[in-house]
């Protein structure tokens, strides 16, 4: 991205807002527009400021942050999610992801990172760390198969079926939580080339970060 990273903080705890203001606003090229104290007034804040990341508390008492998320991707060029939880490998972090967040922040990140985390996501890369990655994927491995239909599962295999044999195999290393150098190694191809096909990958799936792709590899039973 060209210019200052707009950013739009969403938190009922006023302390939280203050100190993640005071963080970003002291950073050359990020500028915090506005903030909201509820997921209710997120659709009026995003119309009046544009705000190109938008920092997402999960937990608040009238809209919570994952109905908020969900509302906010479903409309037209919206911005990035980033979400604060105060847990990692939390039921509600994966239903933000799967609604189109583009990562999770714990609330005790170190301020580099948050600052850090905050301009990857406005370059349009995921801030799930493969270790992180990994966990949520052992999480949702965890949970008992549901007997019977499965629609969750039949849409994901559907989508998957319609990948080329070389994007199967990248998807199904993602599933498993490697990295891009790990993907290069096993496939023999260069960590650009899998650069590539994941971009080609969230653009064929209609996903917006590898942690998607992952997942829909879980729901497919593939891993």
């Amino acid at each position: 991205m060209t210019g200052s990273v707009r950013v739009l903080i969403v938190d009922d705890d006023p302390l939280v807002r203050g100190a993640l203001s005071m963080i970003l606003g002291g950073v050359p090229d990020l500028t915090v527009v506005g903030e909201a104290t509820d997921g209710a007034e997120v659709p009026a804040a995003v119309a009046a400021h544009a705000p190109d990341v938008v920092l997402m508390d999960i937990r608040m008492p009238r809209v919570d942050g994952l109905a908020a998320t969900e509302a906010l991707r479903a409309t037209a060029e919206p911005p990035e999610v980033l979400v604060l939880t105060t847990f990692d490998a939390d039921e509600q972090v994966l239903r933000a992801l799967r609604a189109g967040a583009s990562g999770f922040l714990l609330k005790d990140t170190p301020p580099a990172e948050i600052v850090a985390a905050v301009r990857r996501v406005a370059a349009g890369e995921a801030t799930l760390s493969p270790a992180v990655t990994r966990k949520l994927i052992a999480h949702v491995t965890a949970a008992a198969p549901v007997p019977g239909p499965d629609p969750k599962r039949d849409r994901a295999v559907r989508l998957l079926g319609g990948l080329s044999e070389r994007e199967r195999e990248v998807a199904l290393l993602l599933g498993r939580g490697r990295t891009n150098a790990e993907i290069s190694a096993e496939l023999f191809m260069s960590v650009a080339t899998v650069k590539a096909y994941v971009s080609r990958l969230l653009t064929k799936l209609d996903l917006n970060n590898r942690v998607q792709v992952a997942l829909l590899v879980q729901d497919a039973d593939l891993v």
